[in-house]
């Protein structure tokens, strides 16, 4: 393969436009005993964008993030996550309100893929159904 061609397939970090490397999580998670392995920015930790990937895969879970997107990305899927847990929906159609409520396509609605406006949505948007519905039992 040209040099050129391996260059056209890398992976860049969105945040400093370095390489990606896919590597082990060791280092970065606390715990690692289940073998979890990420794509990361070669100048990680100075610039700390990484994803996770589906186990067994290289396939990303979402987008590659920051520290600060990643904990909002969690922040949002946890109180998203309250809709289905608490009985008021179940995933499926939580996520069919959340496609709805954000006008994509269901294929699109992964929190893993949100920036921070639509996170920010998201966290707005459940917790209104999540008061809405406490205060309806």
């Amino acid at each position: 393969m040209s040099s050129a061609k391996r260059r056209k397939n890398e992976m860049r970090c969105p945040y400093c436009g370095s390489t990606v490397i896919y590597r082990s999580a060791e280092g970065i998670y606390r715990e690692n005993s289940s073998g979890v392995m990420l794509y990361v920015c070669a100048r990680y930790p100075k610039c700390d964008a990484y994803v996770r990937v589906h186990a067994g895969t290289k396939k990303p879970v979402g987008t590659m993030a920051n520290r600060e997107l990643r904990e909002l990305r969690n922040k949002a899927h946890r109180t998203f996550d309250q809709i289905h847990k608490s009985g008021i929906m179940t995933r499926e159609e939580a996520y069919m309100w959340l496609s709805n409520m954000l006008s994509l396509p269901l294929s699109q609605t992964h929190i893993g893929n949100f920036g921070e406006y639509y996170c920010e949505v998201v966290l707005k948007e459940s917790q209104k159904l999540l008061e809405k519905a406490k205060e309806n039992s």
